[in-house]
């Protein structure tokens, strides 16, 4: 699976429009469904954006919840009752609907930040001060990765 690196900033259109950077849509390209979902993050200014395939990891992580627990209801009403389908039109653009517009901020251009198997859209401004806020506070907290174990 093709994974979502680096950072790319692209200017909205006139019409509203924006270019998804090309490595981003070519890690879309191998799916099913094409297309973007985004969902609004409800711990920061950004709106966290999946394929379909990373949607449906999630749905089976929720499967994992009890039925009608709060807890599920929860985090099936903030991700799948927020998420909106961005389509790419045949030039790999995608229109930015409102609620993506009035979450982020954005105005005229769009941040692009990778994220491993999702990317985020965020103000540009605001996506460079939290990643080096984030960058800070993992190099300050001694942050590390534990390698996942595999199943045997």
């Amino acid at each position: 699976m093709a994974l979502f690196l680096g950072r790319h900033v692209h200017k909205i259109d006139r019409k509203g429009r924006v270019s998804v950077p090309a490595p981003f849509r070519f890690a879309l390209s191998g799916q099913i469904e094409h297309g973007i979902v985004a969902v609004p993050s409800f711990k920061l200014s950004s709106v966290d954006c999946y394929g379909m395939d990373k949607l449906e990891d999630l749905s089976r992580n929720l499967d994992g919840l009890a039925a009608f627990s709060e807890e599920r209801d929860d985090f099936a009403a903030a991700i799948f009752g927020s998420a909106i389908q961005l389509s790419l039109d045949g030039e790999g653009r995608i229109m930015l609907p409102d609620p993506v517009i009035s979450h982020t901020r954005i105005t005229d251009a769009v941040a692009f930040i990778g994220g491993g198997r999702t990317f985020a859209l965020w103000e540009p401004n605001a996506a460079e001060a939290y990643l080096g806020e984030a960058s800070r506070r993992a190099l300050q907290q001694g942050r590390v990765l534990k390698p996942r174990e595999e199943p045997r």
